[in-house]
């Protein structure tokens, strides 16, 4: 059986998504180790990487034996499995719904419909896509933003905010999210997280 004190290992390189994994793993607050993959590197993906991520993609993180791969679904393992955290309502809380929406509505809609506006792709078959156009889900963000209060879920930050939260932020970073006032605000807000604060000082390193 997996141990809560297995040693927990990020594959990371600091200018890519394993940066939300590093901030998350920062909110939980549990000791872990760094194993940096120079995703500029002429051998990259190279056969380390490969053998825990055959797409050759960051982040993976590994806790023992287990193996995590893709940034959300690394934040909802270390939610659920260090629950005295905080970071994640209960499975039979009514908030587990919402919860789970914004946390995979991050890379699942957001990413994925930013992608598509900046790099100019004819809009095709919408039905055929998983996601709505850019402008209704800037609206559904920026709706759902500005009730946050002052998170997702209201009080309790979670691993929602952190999924959604990055996207904000390098969307207002980039410009391809609108500088809405509720997006400044909200990240104005998150910036001010110890975690987050943490996670960019070492990766700034």
């Amino acid at each position: 059986m997996l141990e809560k004190t297995s040693p927990l290992v990020l594959y990371h390189w600091p200018q890519s998504r394993a940066a939300i994994a590093r901030w998350m793993l920062e909110e939980v607050g549990v000791a872990y180790t760094i194993k940096t993959i120079d995703i500029t590197a002429k051998s990259h993906p190279n056969a380390e990487l490969l053998a825990v991520n055959p797409m050759g993609k960051l982040p993976v993180l590994t806790h023992g034996d287990m193996i995590v791969s893709e940034v959300s679904a690394i934040c909802c393992y270390l939610a659920d499995r260090f629950p005295e955290a905080g970071l994640a309502p209960s499975i039979d809380d009514p908030r587990r719904g919402p919860y789970l929406k914004w946390l995979f509505f991050a890379p699942g809609c957001i990413e994925p419909a930013v992608i598509h506006k900046t790099m100019q792709w004819p809009e095709g078959k919408r039905a055929m896509l998983g996601w709505a156009s850019y402008d209704e889900i800037v609206k559904v963000l920026a709706d759902a933003i500005g009730n946050a209060e002052p998170w997702l879920l209201g009080e309790q930050f979670t691993a929602a905010d952190v999924a959604v939260g990055a996207q904000i932020r390098w969307g207002l970073m980039f410009g391809t999210l609108p500088k809405r006032p509720e997006f400044e605000a909200y990240a104005a807000r998150l910036g001010e997280r110890p975690a987050l604060k943490r996670q960019m000082e070492l990766d700034g390193a």
